[in-house]
């Protein structure tokens, strides 16, 4: 036993791993035909946790802005293909669209939260540095995956909508304003779903490891309100940016829409 947190053995996290045979049976009885999905999620989670375990490690131990930043540069990389990864519809130029947005919304939150909020010194401290921008970067991608796959499915399914605004005289914008907000909207809504239950229905994760880890209760509170408002700020500016910087693509200066470089995947 440590100061503050219990150590977990190799052997608890074995008996915690076998919980997911629940999700297996559950498959198997109802032949839904995850199974070796399951089993390579499982794995994957395992493997993947343990590898970025011994980077932090490493990382921590290091204590180097330029180690810190190429770190980061990497996860909000990755974030921005993930995001694009989960929609159905895509078009040339989304893959940089969605890299951009991730990149810019969760680095200007975080920044804001480092140099102002928390006022970590030094600021690339990577005991806060990478957990913020994490916990900002797994929302954003959300919310920009939610507002690009609502983007292509409005303007796929209101083509005949959209088209007749143009010919009869309507703005690019005008003819998109609204699969425009109502992308936005999906991107958004589930951040301010979770906003309106955290604390009542749910203690979210970060305020869960803190107790565990023996921290006041009223600390790991403020801790966690920041976290949510940094999040909710984060996934906003990206879903935003992300949606706009694709009806620029989708719409010519010409006020044409580009519906033919949809693809769907």
């Amino acid at each position: 036993m440590s100061a503050g947190y219990l150590e977990l053995s190799y052997l608890q996290v074995g008996g915690a791993a076998l919980l997911i045979l629940v999700n297996g049976g559950i498959s198997l009885a109802l032949r839904l035909d995850l199974e070796k999905r399951l089993l390579l999620a499982a794995v994957r989670t395992v493997v993947q946790l343990l590898l970025i375990g011994l980077v932090l490690q490493w990382v921590f131990s290091v204590s180097r802005w330029y180690v810190v930043v190429a770190l980061m540069l990497a996860m909000a990389l990755i974030a921005g293909v993930a995001a694009v990864r989960r929609t159905g519809r895509r078009y040339p130029g989304i893959w940089w669209n969605a890299v951009l947005s991730v990149w810019a919304s969760s680095w200007l939150i975080t920044a804001a939260a480092l140099f102002g909020i928390v006022d970590v010194d030094p600021w690339f401290t990577p005991q806060y540095a990478i957990p913020l921008l994490g916990m900002i970067l797994g929302n954003t991608l959300n919310g920009i995956s939610l507002g690009l796959d609502r983007l292509g499915e409005e303007l796929t399914g209101r083509r005949g909508e959209v088209e007749g605004l143009l010919a009869l005289g309507a703005t690019r914008w005008e003819a998109a304003r609204r699969p425009v907000r109502q992308a936005v909207r999906t991107g958004t809504v589930p951040i301010v779903n979770t906003m309106m239950v955290v604390g009542i229905v749910s203690l979210p994760g970060m305020m869960t490891g803190q107790l565990l880890a023996g921290v006041d209760p009223v600390q790991a509170v403020k801790y966690q309100v920041v976290i949510m408002f940094l999040i909710a700020s984060g996934t906003a500016l990206g879903t935003v940016s992300v949606v706009l910087l694709s009806y620029r693509r989708l719409f010519n200066p010409r006020h044409q829409f580009l519906h033919g470089l949809f693809r769907k995947v």
